[in-house]
């Protein structure tokens, strides 16, 4: 599983970063956590604001940061659907 963080590097995407990194651990799952922060690489995606949180190339969250606890609900359901 791969999570990307999309954002320039602003305190909202160091925040969201810091999210998810709390939810991995508290989810159990082995996954790939990467930053984005190159503006070529962010307008890959269809996304009008940042911080933004994609699991395996599907956008969960846009322009917002969304608690730990929604993030590890989006990564445990990834998970099992890459099992099946």
């Amino acid at each position: 599983m791969k999570i990307k963080i999309l954002g320039p590097g602003c305190s909202n995407c160091k925040r969201l970063y810091a999210e998810a990194e709390k939810a991995l651990a508290a989810s159990g799952v082995s996954a790939d956590l990467e930053k984005v922060e190159k503006m070529e690489d962010i307008m890959k995606y269809p996304i009008m604001r940042t911080p933004a949180l994609v699991i395996d190339e599907d956008i969960k969250a846009s322009g917002r940061i969304p608690r730990a606890d929604e993030i590890v609900t989006w990564i445990t359901t990834a998970a099992a659907k890459s099992s099946t």
